[in-house]
């Protein structure tokens, strides 16, 4: 079966023109429309704020975006991948080893679509054991090579913690027909005649407080089986941040954007800020510059130590876009009046 394509401009809903801005935008508007933790409908939500997360990860990375905007004339109808991709955008699949007793992974709950991780993730087998027909025919004890998969992680999980159900199926080849459905020229009872034998692993993983972009967590043994009765490997699943339409990361510090009227940046003002937590007030002094950075402190993500990182809030002049005829002649007087040249 064809992975599903995603239509990434559809769901962000913009043209497939749009700039950088147009698609920033969209994807905030969405994305505060669609949190889980504003949404009514949760379960619901989720998924859409998933979907637009994936969008907005692909289409506004330039490099990404040039791969998604080149996979051919034929988007549109669908895109047919390689033998042993998946078949369910909610899964990603994987095959390992080599002739009998092959192994597909399947993943679902990761947080990123099938067709995703075919073209934009970095999803795959990690180091291990040594794999192939010769070494499968030695004597030999081998570890099983280790899994890695992609983990989408929101900026409230990782600030508090959570538990995530994740699934993992694994179809292999069944010993007994050996692929081919049948023993003896009778149907396989084992496979049922499909030459396949199919089992759903369940894990319910902790993500803990503090967990930064790029962290790997680990499910000890519970990658590719091994050789010649050796260990199984270990399962890693490699956290990466959901967009956030208000926040971003650097490390355990937050960053938030936040717009001030021309008059609130030159006289001041107080301003209440969203947080992960609860909001706070911080004080605007007078002639705050475009750019500026006022510190939170203790505001971040947890670290290790009881420490935490610090909130950024920077500082941002917006104009507005229209102006009434008694603000212009306000702003002609001002003009009139003062003694600020910004070239100078």
């Amino acid at each position: 079966m064809a992975v599903e394509f995603k239509d990434y401009y559809k769901t962000l809903g913009v043209e497939r023109t749009a700039g950088e801005d147009d698609i920033r935008k969209a994807f905030r508007k969405l994305a505060r429309l669609y949190h889980p933790d504003v949404a009514k409908n949760k379960a619901q939500a989720e998924e859409k704020f998933k979907e637009i997360n994936e969008a907005y990860e692909v289409l506004s990375d330039s490099e990404k975006r040039k791969k998604y905007d080149t996979l051919g004339a034929n988007w549109k109808g669908g895109y047919a991948p390689p033998p042993g991709a998946g078949q369910s955008d909610r899964t990603h699949t994987w095959r390992s080893g080599a002739g009998a007793g092959a192994e597909d992974f399947e993943f679902g709950g990761t947080g990123f679509s099938d067709f995703f991780e075919q073209f934009f993730s970095s999803t795959g087998r990690g180091g291990g054991g040594r794999r192939g027909s010769v070494f499968e025919q030695e004597d030999v004890s081998e570890r099983g090579q280790d899994l890695e998969s992609d983990l989408m992680v929101t900026l409230e999980e990782a600030m508090h913690g959570a538990v995530r159900p994740i699934s993992l199926r694994r179809n292999g080849v069944c010993e007994r027909c050996h692929g081919t459905g049948q023993v003896q020229n009778r149907g396989c009872p084992t496979c049922g005649g499909t030459g396949q034998i199919t089992r759903t692993e369940k894990y319910q993983v902790k993500i803990p407080a503090g967990v930064r972009e790029g962290q790997k967590l680990r499910l000890a043994g519970q990658g590719e089986a091994g050789v010649g009765g050796g260990p199984r490997g270990d399962l890693y699943l490699r956290v990466k941040f959901a967009a956030n339409p208000d926040f971003r990361v650097e490390g355990g510090n937050i960053f938030y954007d936040l717009d001030l009227a021309p008059w609130e940046a030159a006289l001041g003002t107080s301003v209440s800020i969203p947080t992960l937590q609860t909001p706070v007030n911080i004080k605007i002094p007078p002639g705050t510059q475009s750019g500026h950075r006022l510190r939170v402190k203790g505001r971040g993500l947890p670290g290790s130590g009881g420490t935490s990182g610090d909130l950024y809030v920077v500082a941002r002049i917006a104009m507005p876009k229209q102006a009434t005829e008694r603000e212009k002649e306000l702003w002609e007087k001002l003009a009139k009046e003062s003694k600020f040249n910004p070239r100078e």
